[in-house]
């Protein structure tokens, strides 16, 4: 099989039982370490409901999320810029950006967009984001190097969470991750993977320990993880009471667009 990454060829290394009635192959790259699935066939009736039911942890992640991203943005972006999230499920993650201050729009083509209405971003534009957002998102993509070009299209950085793979291949029992019972998993990555990906399209590579970034700018790595730890300690507070939120600015133009 041929990795979907970087062409080379990509060995079965075990196979599982995917919605418990799929006998699924895994492959792995012996280039860059990427490991996929066989043809992913079951896909249409593992996204009958696109939010995993057994997600328990999505309000709990956002939250989290928000707070850290808060921080590096502030600190290393254009903070007052319009930013995206992409594959952004009900719109929890937009929201709670917004709240905070920062000027965030969602994209979800197979999500319903419950919590950020009136903030959808109009992706066939030209227009440029200062950086988007992709959380829990690569490890759904059926050909990841064709939607990075398209991530590419509308920012020259992207900052995005997923689990990276151990350095040896996780038994199928003992890794929580594959997510076999609901199948939406389906592409896998290791710290390797990842710098081949950027490589190809001649930009830097940063791990923040289960978060990423893929950037054309040349970034602290040092200073990003440090803020991402002092986060939790009055940093993120800091930022808060600097930034000035958007809930009631919010409230106020979507009722002006309200026809009686």
């Amino acid at each position: 099989m041929q990795c979907k990454i970087c062409n080379s060829t990509a060995e079965l290394k075990f196979k599982a039982v995917v919605l418990n009635k799929y006998t699924v192959g895994y492959f792995q790259c012996s280039n860059c370490g990427f490991l996929q699935t066989e043809n992913p066939y079951w896909l249409e009736e593992a996204y009958l409901n696109p939010i995993n039911t057994s997600d328990t942890g999505i309000l709990d992640r956002n939250i989290t999320l928000s707070k850290m991203l808060a921080v590096l943005i502030y600190f290393n972006f254009n903070k007052v810029a319009k930013f995206l999230d992409y594959a952004g499920g009900y719109g929890i993650f937009t929201r709670l950006m917004r709240d905070i201050g920062f000027n965030f729009y969602w994209h979800d083509p197979y999500t319903q967009n419950l919590l950020a209405k009136g903030f959808e971003a109009d992706i066939k534009s030209d227009y440029r984001y200062e950086l988007i957002t992709a959380f829990e998102v690569f490890e759904h993509l059926t050909n990841p190097k064709i939607e990075m070009e398209r991530i590419l299209k509308l920012s020259d950085s992207i900052l995005f969470s997923t689990e990276l793979l151990p350095s040896e291949i996780p038994d199928p029992k003992n890794w929580w991750y594959y997510g076999f019972e609901h199948g939406q998993h389906i592409s896998f990555y290791s710290e390797k993977t990842f710098r081949n990906l950027a490589a190809q399209f001649k930009l830097n590579y940063y791990n923040l320990e289960s978060f990423h970034i893929i950037s054309q700018r040349k970034l602290n790595h040092l200073k990003i993880l440090n803020m991402k730890k002092l986060r939790n300690l009055g940093l993120f507070h800091l930022v808060k009471k600097m930034m000035k939120s958007k809930t009631f600015l919010d409230s106020q133009m979507l009722k002006s667009t309200w026809t009686h």
